[in-house]
């Protein structure tokens, strides 16, 4: 039997691959930090093993015997203090976990990297030929996205590299499921003048999974979806609801301008804001993605929005994360 490791596999994504993965009749181990965790893990099938991407040792036990790794763990916090811990768990873990994998004879390495490695700064739309901007990004979780990619890319391993968009879909707890909580609870404040591309957390695990199987190594992968602004979507959310949202965008300098104070005050409270001026900047990016390559050599598909949200908000009210507040019409409009 095939024998895989997966990082981040108690994550959104990464609880996907893992099912992924069991279906496909490997063994699964999964790196887990503490023991709240292992339950969820040993629920979708697979083998919890304790260890950190701090710890060398644990990560060279981990990967022993294995014939591919699953690279999904990764720190996305966006406030400024936390950079150097950013850069060390993306950059610094990615590093580890390749020299453990090399030195164990690891046949693959499926590597999660993101659209950030592009940057914000990036205009248009960004395809596999769109030259990275990452590098020299003010914020560090684009550098360090950018620079654990490269860190794959030049390792001797046998390697995969997927770039998701913006991930949405059942058995999200923190990510957009935030803002359709929000929504529902009428406590939305605003909306940021960015735009997303919208992608199916089922098809991007897939599409992991696709790659290795295909042996589609050397190869990098964009993974989008349908493309939406911020205030449409939360729109099509507030429909489903029942709930009114904000009809325009906070203008980008008056998001920047919350940021900014809020960020003094997190810091004088030593408590990371709510918003950041990363996360202001990163959302008032109007990202588009060409997600060709991947639908014709992965067979990647991309869900209609309407139906991923029809699917997404289905989930949380089953989970009781919305739908217990009537609806309102004093809204945020």
């Amino acid at each position: 039997m095939t024998t895989v490791l997966v990082t981040g596999a108690s994550g959104f994504l990464g609880g996907h691959v893992l099912r992924e993965l069991h279906a496909a009749g490997c063994h699964v181990r999964a790196l887990s930090r503490r023991p709240e965790t292992d339950a969820a893990i040993v629920t979708l099938g697979a083998e919890p093993l304790r260890g950190e991407l701090d710890d060398e040792l644990a990560l060279r036990r981990a990967v022993d015997g294995c014939d591919a790794v699953f690279h999904l763990a990764g720190d996305t916090r966006l406030w400024a203090p936390y950079a150097t811990h950013v850069v060390e768990t993306n950059l610094g873990g990615t590093q580890r976990l390749l020299r453990a994998a090399d030195a164990a004879g690891v046949g693959a390495f499926v590597h999660t990297s993101s659209t950030s490695a592009w940057s914000h700064r990036v205009e248009g739309v960004i395809s596999e030929a769109v030259p990275q901007a990452g590098a020299t990004s003010w914020i560090a979780y684009e550098r360090s996205k950018w620079a654990g990619e490269q860190a794959v890319r030049r390792s001797g391993l046998p390697w995969v590299v997927l770039n998701p968009s913006h991930i949405l879909g059942p058995g999200d707890r923190r990510n957009w499921a935030r803002l359709m909580m929000m929504v529902d609870r009428g406590t939305l404040p605003g909306v940021p003048p960015g735009a997303g591309s919208f992608a199916d957390v089922r098809e991007v695990a897939r599409a992991h999974v696709r790659a290795w199987q295909l042996g589609r190594f050397g190869q990098g992968y964009l993974l989008g979806g349908e493309h939406a602004s911020f205030v449409d979507f939360a729109r099509r959310v507030g429909q489903r609801l029942g709930r009114q949202t904000p009809a325009r965008p906070l203008p980008r300098w008056l998001l920047m301008g919350i940021a900014r104070a809020t960020d003094a005050w997190g810091r004088l409270r030593q408590r990371e804001p709510d918003v950041t001026p990363a996360g202001a900047a990163l959302t008032s990016h109007r990202l588009q993605v060409d997600s060709g390559r991947a639908v014709r050599e992965l067979g990647y598909r991309i869900t209609p929005l309407d139906v991923l949200l029809d699917d997404s908000i289905s989930w949380m009210r089953g989970q009781g994360m919305v739908g217990a507040h009537s609806p309102s019409r004093s809204g945020t409009a």
